[in-house]
């Protein structure tokens, strides 16, 4: 008995109800020009589950049909691209700024930003093991990203890898 009294539907009227309603007329279909936006997909969750191999499968395959992708590894590890570049490690952000910054030269997208069979990729990078917060270098990384003018890229898709257990506290998911 549902709350109201009444007996639950059988299951030939609910295919009953789902036949009928998959027969009515669509509904007018909005004939505005769509507007471009990015489309922003995040992955996380415990390490080893393959992540970051699912997000470059669909980053490539993406790609293949022809739209802009960008690729996002926000590890420590920094190892979410390697699949796409053959296994070899792409320089980090954190590790390629802090460079610059000793050397007095200013950081540049080419310096971060890597392309191959259509995608372009990059990972923000991290703390050593053990010497600080995987989420602190995750916003450093973001930050470094905004000045470097993030907002103003024009992909379709961008894809970020995230690790879903920082245990320094310095990174919150939802729920």
């Amino acid at each position: 008995m549902s709350p109201d009294g009444a007996p639950p539907p059988s299951l030939r009227d609910y295919d009953a109800n789902l036949r009928a309603e998959a027969s009515q007329d669509m509904t007018e279909i909005p004939a505005a020009e769509p507007t471009k936006h990015t489309q922003i997909i995040a992955i996380y969750g415990k390490g080893g589950i393959g992540k970051s191999f699912t997000l470059a499968n669909l980053s490539y395959m993406m790609a293949q049909q022809g739209k802009r992708v960008l690729l996002i590894g926000c590890d420590p590890k920094s190892d979410t691209t390697s699949l796409l570049f053959g296994g070899k490690a792409c320089p980090t952000i954190i590790e390629t700024s802090t460079k610059k910054k000793l050397a007095g030269e200013e950081l540049r997208v080419e310096d971060v930003c890597f392309k191959r069979d259509g995608v372009f990729a990059m990972e923000l990078g991290g703390p050593e093991v053990g010497r600080g917060c995987g989420g602190r270098g995750i916003i450093h990384g973001f930050e470094t990203l905004e000045k470097l003018g993030f907002h103003d890229w024009d992909f379709d898709f961008v894809l970020l890898d995230f690790l879903g257990d920082v245990v320094c506290g310095g990174f919150g998911l939802p729920i």
